[in-house]
């Protein structure tokens, strides 16, 4: 075993549960997670002397997971034929706060992907708007507006559990 894979190897242990948690966000489902981080890791897997050289193997990742999910979106839009409902009902919990998250999660689905990348990497990874700029090739502005006008959409669709009790 050389020390590129031992390398790979220590990257991996480190990153697997961060990665797998923004994978499970902007896919929606642990399966597609797991398969994303699984395809993006075996990538960069190949090209890792490359990407280390760029001292921000961290950052090359969450990019190309961003674009996979993106890339796996677009072409399953035409290809994918559900043929079980889709689960979105509400799940009856004494626990408001899984009711929230719930509903948050599929908010969350119905975005842009790239906006849902976005908001992700910022509220879930806790990146900076700089940060996320360059992990999306794209200028800090637009991580800005694309932020502001993704959680205006949330706020549209989520509605927190203590407004949705019957008053009556």
């Amino acid at each position: 075993m050389s020390e590129h894979d031992d390398g790979f190897r220590a990257f991996v242990t480190a990153q697997w549960g961060p990665l797998t948690r923004t994978a499970f966000l902007l896919t929606g489902d642990r399966g597609a997670a797991e398969d994303l981080v699984q395809s993006v890791l075996e990538k960069a897997h190949r090209r890792w002397s490359r990407i280390l050289r760029s001292d921000a193997p961290e950052v090359y990742v969450r990019r190309a997971m961003v674009n996979t999910a993106i890339s796996w979106r677009r072409r399953k839009r035409f290809a994918e034929v559900p043929l079980l409902p889709a689960d979105d009902t509400p799940v009856d919990d004494q626990y408001g706060r899984v009711d929230d998250r719930q509903q948050l999660l599929a908010a969350l689905r119905r975005l842009p992907p790239r906006t849902r990348a976005i908001l992700v990497l910022r509220y879930f990874e806790d990146l900076s708007e700089a940060d996320i700029a360059a992990v999306l090739g794209c200028s800090t502005g637009s991580v800005k507006s694309q932020a502001s006008r993704g959680l205006a959409r949330l706020r549209d669709h989520v509605a927190p559990t203590s407004l949705q009790e019957d008053p009556a």
